[in-house]
């Protein structure tokens, strides 16, 4: 699956990088190539944690989406 990542010069330095889709993903790095990767691991962090909290409160359901 493909994300729209936002990818920013930080004031101090490097680069941050957020989700538009899972907003709680974001992540920084030194270089445009390191903020990508390292946003891509918050973002399995993010889905695994939202998984699992779905899966403890019994409400887990899954569905697919035809993309535009």
């Amino acid at each position: 699956m493909q994300y729209t990542i936002v990818l920013e010069v930080a004031g101090e330095g490097g680069y941050s990088a957020s989700c538009l889709e899972l907003p709680a993903a974001i992540s920084e790095g030194n270089t445009k190539e390191e903020a990508l990767e390292n946003i891509g691991e918050a973002i399995e962090l993010v889905l695994e944690v939202t998984e699992e909290q779905a899966r403890v409160s019994g409400k887990i359901a899954k569905v697919d989406v035809a993309s535009a």
